[in-house]
């Protein structure tokens, strides 16, 4: 098939599902066209050696990308990032029909972000079918922003993305619960699947971790829990500082990255004397798998909001595929499979106390038990969220509404 590709992210930017899924399909014999903007995550600046221009088109063997301009405003208010949504659309709108005119099927990489380029192309392109890949949902208003935008955009955005989900062939949702979601926005339960996300494979393996790797880690032998990720508002990291100052002297809690609300939860953890919580400076992608194994297990925090209950984290994803043990403080999807999967301990989001029982329980279980938690958390991964899996399953829904639309 001739397939067209929307995304707001894709490579260099860390965009690895876009960027590998356009890879895999053009390797089974696609001709594939994407359609994006030029890199400026997470900072909001074009990267250094590129320039924003209209004719920008890269070509591999059965591989094309096409970068557009958009705003690039990198200070985070929420009117550069919808001057950045906007502006995005309007290039897409300029250049879409054009250059998707005679694919037999789009795919879209549906963040909030592309909802408005989304839009400008379902009403372009008319007849195409169309796939879109939902990773995170916008249905409501909700308030955010400062003056006017704190009413009109939420709701503008809200809309569009009703609208979208209502008019597209098909749907592939990230997560059980979020399929519940959309379904509560009234789109038809036989054009949604769950495709649950991969994760970049070319980083993420099984690894014996280094000297360096253990001797930044570790200390002291105790047992050492890793989150390792975005320090924000959604991860509610409080709750793990919390958990590990009432186990100081058993247990260490590693904080690798940055983010939001670092400062406050440094404050914490100083505030509770908490010496056994540490904080490492963001790392690249590349060092995580060996840092993953020099740690004992990995913590998937999420707070307790109705929004992430059909939200999968992808640092899951990449401690399953590194055969990492898991302990998850979260609430719907995201407990639900590392329950299914054997691969660790969890507990209810925002509870403290509980996880602290759970630092302490996970201390105490011998290294080969956490050896086979780890070996089922892979098999369940390559199962059911690698690359190989999500392609599959991504591919089989572009031939479905590509045939539909060819007969009708």
């Amino acid at each position: 098939m001739r397939i067209g590709i929307l995304s707001y992210h894709f490579p260099p930017e860390p965009a690895f599902i876009p960027g590998s899924l356009a890879e895999e399909l053009a390797a089974r014999g696609h001709e594939v066209r994407v359609l994006t903007g030029f890199p400026d995550y997470p900072g909001g600046h074009v990267y250094p050696g590129w320039r924003q221009r209209w004719r920008h088109l890269t070509r591999s063997e059965r591989l094309t990308v096409r970068r557009v301009p958009r705003y690039a405003g990198g200070d985070g208010s929420t009117g550069a990032r919808m001057a950045s949504h906007l502006s995005f659309a309007g290039s897409v709108a300029m250049v879409g029909r054009r250059y998707l005119a005679d694919v037999d099927v789009l795919y879209v990489f549906q963040l909030p972000a592309t909802t408005f380029a989304t839009a400008a192309l379902l009403r372009m392109l008319g007849r195409v079918p169309t796939v879109l890949h939902v990773q995170d949902l916008w249905l409501e208003e909700g308030v955010v922003g400062d003056g006017a935008q704190r009413q009109r955009w939420p709701g503008r955005l809200a809309t569009t993305m009703r609208r979208v989900l209502r008019e597209a062939d098909a749907l592939a949702v990230t997560a059980p619960s979020m399929r519940d979601l959309v379904l509560a926005g009234g789109v038809d339960p036989d054009r949604v699947r769950v495709v649950l996300n991969w994760t970049d494979e070319r980083i993420f393996q099984p690894v014996r971790p280094s000297r360096a790797a253990q001797g930044f880690v570790r200390r002291d032998g105790r047992c050492v829990v890793m989150h390792a990720g975005t320090i924000g508002v959604r991860q509610g990291l409080e709750t793990a500082v919390r958990a590990a100052a009432a186990l100081d002297g058993r247990t260490d809690l590693v904080l690798v990255g940055s983010g939001a609300e670092e400062r406050r939860v440094r404050g914490l953890a100083a505030e509770l004397r908490a010496e056994n919580v540490r904080f490492v400076e963001r790392r690249s992608p590349v060092d995580m798998p060996e840092l993953y194994a020099a740690a004992d297990y990995q913590l998937v925090m999420l707070r307790d909001l109705p929004e992430l209950r059909g939200t999968v984290p992808g640092k899951l994803q990449a401690a399953l595929a590194c055969a990492a043990p898991v302990i998850a403080s979260a609430g719907g999807d995201t407990v639900e499979l590392v329950e299914r999967a054997r691969a660790g301990l969890s507990c209810p989001p925002e509870d403290w106390a509980t996880l602290a029982d759970r630092f302490w329980l996970a201390s105490t279980i011998p290294a080969a038990a956490r050896s086979e938690m780890g070996q089922r958390g892979r098999e369940v991964y390559l199962r059911e969220m690698s690359l190989r899996a999500g392609v599959d399953r991504v591919e089989d829904l572009l031939n479905q509404v590509a045939a539909a639309r060819h007969r009708g």
